[in-house]
């Protein structure tokens, strides 16, 4: 059976899609700094190997041995010598502990955590995390992590009954790691040159972006390099205040230039646009067919008096019925220099469904008429 959706959520789609009314205001200027961002200011990942403990029953298993012999040497850390094969504790659970540096962090900033097991636990909740080093991509420890994990869920069981809420083998230690060793981020190149990266390459926006720094803080300072990045001199009276420099640069306003696209989930039977994505003028035509296939099973029992002849059985008669309904189809020719908003806003009107919708846009782009790039999630 095909699942019909409410033609009001046609309409609210269209809404979202930014119909084209007339009077419509004309695009808002956006600061560089919602654009994109400075090179060289990048987040640093972060990774561990810790312990989780406190647990009540729901860690590793003791058949787990990785488990057993981190333990062993963490004991063996506080002179306590105890052989993996010894262990048999289920209150520990081994994890992965991530963390993101921020470019900028200093020394004794707080990082959020995120924990999760590796071994075979069935639940972290009411852990601990003990001290954990975490080490960037070369092998350096930049932050220790520890503390008590935060379990958005739950798990128990009993006798064979299993009560679970999302995921419970994976936490998290709000502040739970101190940056020991920051990370520098030079901004500066050797031309003393900042290079500012766009968050959406386009050859336009990237022009745009130069032009506004050269008219609103001095001529001859920013220049395209190529679609993804703008070069920016700074100036030698800046260089000693290169935070309010580069305050004053992301403070620019700019016209961006999109490109025209529409991007279309079938799992969820979302279509998203711009509102001014254009459409040539064509013709559509779209119709309604449903096949029902029904199958009936009977027996087909003999009658007989007294004792059944040989060759003589019960014998399964199957029935099947094939009904064909077809739906009144609508065509339309759709005005000249239409927008996709308007197109859907026809068909919210004649009652189409959001995945005859998915359907016709899918059509229209194969015909020609679509110009914008269609993504299929």
């Amino acid at each position: 059976m095909r699942a019909r959706i409410d033609p009001r959520w046609i309409l609210v789609l269209a809404c979202v899609l930014g119909l084209a009314l007339p009077g419509a205001r004309a695009a808002e200027l956006i600061r560089v700094k919602d654009l994109g961002k400075v090179q060289g200011w990048r987040e640093n990942a972060l990774t561990g190997y810790g312990i989780v403990t406190g647990l009540a029953g729901t860690g590793d298993s003791p058949a787990n041995r990785a488990t057993r012999q981190a333990l062993a040497n963490l004991l063996a850390q506080f002179n306590l010598t105890v052989p993996p094969e010894q262990i048999q504790s289920r209150n520990v659970a081994t994890v992965v502990v991530n963390a993101s540096l921020p470019a900028f962090a200093r020394e004794g900033d707080a990082l959020d955590v995120t924990v999760a097991s590796a071994g075979d636990a069935r639940s972290l909740v009411g852990g601990a995390l003990l001290l954990t080093a975490l080490k960037g991509a070369n092998g350096r420890v930049h932050a220790l992590a520890q503390g008590p994990l935060s379990i958005g869920g739950y798990r128990y069981d009993a006798n064979g009954n299993l009560q679970q809420k999302n995921h419970p083998t994976v936490g998290s230690v709000p502040g739970g790691a101190v940056v020991e060793v920051a990370v520098g981020s030079e901004v500066l190149d050797a031309e003393r040159n900042v290079t500012f990266v766009l968050a959406d390459p386009d050859y336009t926006t990237a022009s745009r972006v130069a032009e506004a720094i050269n008219r609103q803080l001095g001529a001859g300072l920013a220049e395209a390099r190529d679609a993804n990045g703008v070069d920016i001199h700074v100036p030698p009276a800046a260089r000693a205040h290169l935070v309010g420099f580069l305050a004053g640069v992301e403070s620019v306003t700019v016209e961006p230039d999109r490109r025209a696209k529409v991007v279309i989930n079938e799992r969820t039977g979302t279509v998203v646009s711009g509102g001014d994505v254009r459409i040539d003028r064509v013709v559509i035509s779209q119709g309604d067919l449903r096949i029902s296939i029904a199958s009936e099973n009977t027996a087909s029992q003999p009658l007989v008096l007294g004792d059944a002849p040989a060759g003589v059985r019960t014998a399964i008669v199957t029935n099947t019925r094939i009904d064909v309904n077809e739906q009144p189809g609508s065509a339309f020719v759709p005005p000249a220099h239409d927008t996709v908003a308007d197109l859907v806003q026809a068909l919210a009107r004649m009652k189409t469904n959001t995945r005859d919708v998915i359907s016709i846009l899918r059509a229209v782009k194969a015909a020609g008429a679509l110009h914008a790039e269609l993504i299929i999630q």
